[in-house]
């Protein structure tokens, strides 16, 4: 099991977070991962290659958002 705080600042970092924490895992032992939220996602090359390749695509061929996570979801499970 996990839970995830997310929190707009360190500065709302409480003791009720860490009494939810003992609540929830009781005496189990825990991990905790503190990671900065870095909303300024930059693409990769990589990224940006597959993207133009994208939109190189013959349009008879596209699917929607909607067709691609369907299919997806079929495929893997999601």
């Amino acid at each position: 099991m996990y839970t995830t705080y997310h929190l707009s600042s360190a500065e709302e970092l409480s003791t009720d977070i860490l009494d939810a924490i003992k609540a929830t895992f009781k005496s189990k032992a825990i991990t905790i991962i503190v990671e900065e939220d870095d909303s300024d996602f930059e693409l990769t090359t990589d990224m940006k290659t597959v993207l133009d390749e994208r939109l190189q695509e013959d349009a008879s061929t596209y699917l929607t958002a909607e067709e691609s996570i369907s299919q997806l979801n079929k495929k893997y499970g999601l």
